[in-house]
């Protein structure tokens, strides 16, 4: 008789359990069962490893139309959270890195990034926009606790009156409330949490090692308690897996504090989709149609859409019910779908030699 296929084993601790080649190497690996059944054995556990990474720039430029900001700030390339979803993980490619394992394995940080940063914000010709601190990894991730480079970044912008808006599934905000609360009552700064979904078992596959979904929302009530203008974002909106949910985060989350909310359906560009499917049959196997139909039917019969704004919010009927149920229940709760207008006047440059005093 035939061999039954195998299924996949979940790498405890990590949302994939492979490592594809990235896409730019000259050559490719592929495991082959060698009679021995080592195809079958689980696999060993994979320790994080940081590489701090010497940069000449930290702000990065975006000239896309469906993103509600100009620049941001990656402290970190990688993210130890290890989300099933992450759109980020393609970039790891560049580092001749596996956007699997590798991408919540082996991490890069920016220790000079707050010096940078200063620099940056000095020159002649610097023009004050909102920056965003969370747009590609999480700032707030585990090694954030150790490495504190997110903190010396707001520690600067604070100092420079400039605004900023955080997205994060971090509990680990909560340490900085110090810094963020201030700069709240001037007006700069707002803070977005990630809740995909209240199911703890769920979030735990989908996002191993992330704040649980109550102590996110937790992170939401101590931040608003501390008057921090902060709202949820529900993403991704994954079809037939946590669309159902919709709802009742948008609830807990007002209940929470919370002022606004946004939501994004699920992206699948490049080696996110071949890793999201290996993901759904670990874990779902008896979904994994349905949820790859519900997708397909977002993007117009594919399986990925890079197109701007169809990107975030997809289209068909499907589309248009998550638009309406999020709408109608943004009314109902009263809550925002954009951010509040920041600062931008009250900007001073860092002084290029602090040690020289002001002349005014």
């Amino acid at each position: 008789m035939p061999d039954k296929p195998r299924q996949p084993i979940a790498n405890k601790g990590r949302g994939s359990h492979t490592r594809p080649d990235p896409r730019y190497a000259n050559t490719t690996r592929e495991v082959v069962d060698d009679g021995w059944g080592s195809a079958d054995e689980a696999p060993t556990t994979q320790k994080t490893t940081v590489t701090p990474e010497r940069i000449k720039s930290i702000i990065t430029r975006n000239r896309s139309p469906d993103l509600p900001f100009d620049l941001s700030i990656n402290p970190y390339r990688g993210c130890e959270h290890g989300c099933a979803y992450c759109y980020a993980r393609p970039a790891h490619a560049y580092m001749d890195l596996s956007p699997g394992l590798d991408f919540e394995s082996r991490l890069f940080s920016k220790p000079d990034a707050a010096q940078v940063l200063r620099t940056e914000l000095a020159r002649p010709g610097y023009r004050c926009q909102v920056i965003s601190l969370g747009a590609n990894t999480d700032c707030y991730q585990p090694i954030e606790r150790r490495l504190r480079i997110t903190r010396a970044i707001i520690e600067v912008l604070a100092a420079c009156r400039h605004p900023l808006t955080i997205v994060t599934k971090s509990a680990l905000i909560e340490r900085d409330i110090d810094l963020l609360a201030p700069m709240a009552a001037q007006g700069l700064v707002q803070v977005f949490l990630s809740v995909t979904t209240l199911d703890r078992e769920l979030a735990r596959r989908l996002e191993p090692r992330a704040a649980a979904p109550q102590r996110r929302l937790e992170t939401i009530r101590r931040l608003s308690a501390a008057d921090i203008p902060c709202g949820v974002m529900y993403a991704p909106v994954i079809p037939a897996l946590n669309d159902h949910e919709l709802e009742a985060v948008l609830e807990h989350a007002a209940e929470a504090g919370c002022r606004f909310a946004g939501y994004v359906v699920l992206r699948l560009p490049r080696e996110v989709n071949p890793l999201f499917k290996d993901w759904l049959r670990t874990h779902y196997p008896l979904k994994f149609d349905r949820v790859m139909n519900r997708i397909r039917d977002l993007r117009g019969g594919a399986e990925s859409d890079s197109t701007f704004t169809r990107r975030m919010r997809g289209q068909g009927v499907f589309a248009e019910l998550v638009a309406r149920r999020f709408a109608t229940k943004l009314r109902q709760l009263g809550l925002g779908k954009s951010r509040a207008t920041l600062d931008t006047t009250a900007f001073r440059p860092p002084a290029v030699n602090p040690d020289q005093l002001d002349l005014f």
